[in-house]
């Protein structure tokens, strides 16, 4: 097993929530080298940022790397295969996404307006609220929706909504959006069906959700790991939430872990579902 690939990363990351003396125990036992001591930070984040960019994640995901508001993340969610326009036009703007902060953020050479998705021509004629409500399917109301970008605009989108109800393609188009506000999404809906569906869109509550209720494991995992460098301020949610069941399934035990190494590569369920087969099969 390599530290670098899927599967190392994805029991590397749950080796990180034990105690450390355990976890280099561990590791010599299935054979999972430490990471490589001469590798600077930066350096594995560099190395994170463009390998990245071609594993399918939730846009949830994307937006807890937005989040950051880091110029060179921000490239590398431009250039992920799962961004949308919406956030590849907010990118080139300079627009932040981190509570309460103020733009334009510093736009990484190479990203210039030249590269911004066009412009919907129903935006240019009837502006923000009048393209959305001129959308009269998703792919129009999709591209009305990326034009929603700062705070005012959503703003200006649930007081429309509350004058009168946006049509069901724009609302459905900006409820899958990761960063509509939660009070403007139970707006559009709160059924359990329409909320099934919105997480199956990739709208996550938290990295505690996308943790326990994803999958599959190893890939979640992967993520994961490689989000203790992209975003950093949101992973700890999903530590949290995988420690307690970690400690209690695996801790310590070589034999537990030897199988879910064997395990991970294969297994279809999300990481909750992994460790507890791997404590109860050995």
């Amino acid at each position: 097993m390599h530290d670098n690939s899927t599967s190392g990363a994805a029991v590397g990351f749950l080796l990180g929530l034990i105690d450390s003396g355990d976890a280099a125990r561990i590791r010599g036992r299935i054979g999972l080298p430490e990471p490589d001591p001469e590798r600077t930070p930066q350096a594995r984040r560099n190395v994170e940022m463009w390998s990245w960019t071609r594993t399918p994640v939730p846009a949830s995901v994307l937006l807890w790397v937005l989040e950051e508001d880091d110029p060179d993340l921000n490239l590398s969610v431009w250039r992920h295969m799962s961004a949308d326009n919406a956030m590849r036009r907010a990118i080139v703007r300079g627009v932040p996404f981190g509570p309460g902060r103020e733009g334009p953020l510093t736009v990484v050479d190479g990203l210039g307006m030249e590269l911004e998705p066009p412009v919907p021509e129903n935006y240019t004629r009837f502006g923000l609220v009048g393209a959305l409500r001129e959308g009269t399917s998703m792919q129009s109301a999709r591209t009305a929706a990326s034009m929603v970008l700062k705070p005012s605009d959503w703003q200006a989108v649930m007081e429309a909504d509350g004058d009168r109800p946006l049509p069901g393609y724009a609302r459905w188009a900006l409820s899958v959006r990761p960063d509509c506000p939660p009070e403007l999404r139970a707006r559009f809906g709160t059924h359990r069906k329409f909320t099934h569906r919105v997480k199956e869109a990739g709208v996550l509550d938290s990295p505690a959700d996308y943790a326990t209720a994803w999958g599959p494991a190893s890939h979640v995992l992967k993520v994961l790991s490689s989000g203790q460098l992209l975003f950093p301020a949101r992973v700890s949610e999903a530590e949290d939430a995988l420690r307690p069941l970690v400690r209690e399934h695996l801790a310590g035990h070589e034999d537990a872990w030897s199988v879910l190494a064997q395990l991970v590569d294969t297994f279809h369920g999300n990481a909750v579902e992994l460790v507890v087969t791997a404590g109860a099969v050995a």
